[in-house]
């Protein structure tokens, strides 16, 4: 583990979900760097890296992110990544996706968010990839309006996310440059 959860021990710890200063209590997360299986991944986030820096973005709802989301069915990792990607950056994937880590996403209910989705247990996987931003997002009419796609020195991309996300995130990102993923 290279002492990764002492470094971040707010990441690895199972907590209620919280993303922009919203927690749903009945959500529990926890950073895990196993490799679940390919099945149990839902959604896919993309630390980007371009000239140096880090693909990052905001929505008109002012969120600030790194761009992925949810699988949609059929779809590998490779796929999603690449979708999500060019969606919300306007960017393509040059090289191999690297494997950062997940998010075990222990789900309340008795119904998945989409039927096509694992159910009660999923992943949020984060990968690392070298990419170039080609054009301005796609904006499909079920995702985030994006309005601004920027590439930030690691460390200022982290500060950029932590305005909105003080937390998990941050803390991936900060994770995957301090594993020289970034």
């Amino acid at each position: 583990m290279d002492g990764w959860e002492d470094q971040f021990p707010e990441l690895f710890t199972r907590a209620p979900f919280q993303w922009g200063g919203v927690a749903d209590d009945r959500l529990e997360v926890q950073f895990v760097l196993e490799r679940p299986a390919d099945h149990l991944v839902s959604n896919v986030k993309v630390i980007g890296r371009s000239g140096g820096g880090v693909v990052v973005c905001a929505s008109d709802q002012g969120w600030r992110f790194l761009p992925g989301g949810t699988r949609e069915p059929g779809e590998t990792i490779d796929d999603t990544a690449r979708r999500e990607l060019f969606e919300e950056a306007g960017a393509v994937i040059t090289g191999p996706l690297t494997w950062v880590g997940a998010f075990k996403v222990h789900h309340p209910g008795s119904t998945p968010y989409r039927p096509h989705l694992p159910h009660p247990i999923s992943y949020w996987l984060y990968v690392a990839a070298d990419v170039v931003v080609q054009e301005r997002p796609t904006n499909p009419a079920d995702g985030e309006n994006v309005i601004e796609v920027l590439t930030l020195e690691p460390a200022e991309a982290a500060d950029y996310l932590a305005v909105f996300d003080d937390g998990p995130m941050t803390d991936v990102l900060r994770l995957a440059t301090a594993m020289g993923h970034v």
